[in-house]
């Protein structure tokens, strides 16, 4: 069995929680369970230490982009809730 496309307005109206219980493959998992358990492996191939890693590329990588000062707003803004975007 192929994997199913779904169209974004199939999720119109069912929560975020809902959207990820909602199976895709037809083998009986759900998306939540497949992150999880794929986290899993991961974790257990690679180790903790593959996320620091991946976590210190990705904070420098967004460092030389933006420069050191960006880190100075993005903390301002820490636990702000973020501005709802206008709909058409």
């Amino acid at each position: 069995m192929g994997m199913t496309t779904l169209s974004p307005l199939f999720f119109r109206g069912e929560s975020t929680q809902m959207q990820s219980e909602i199976q895709v493959h037809g083998g009986g998992m759900s998306v939540r369970e497949a992150g999880r358990r794929g986290g899993e492996r991961v974790k257990a191939k690679y180790g903790t230490e593959f996320y620091e890693e991946i976590g210190r590329k990705g904070g420098e990588a967004t460092k030389s982009k933006y420069g050191p000062s960006f880190y100075e707003v993005i903390g301002q803004k820490g636990g702000q809730k973020p501005k709802r975007r206008a709909t058409a």
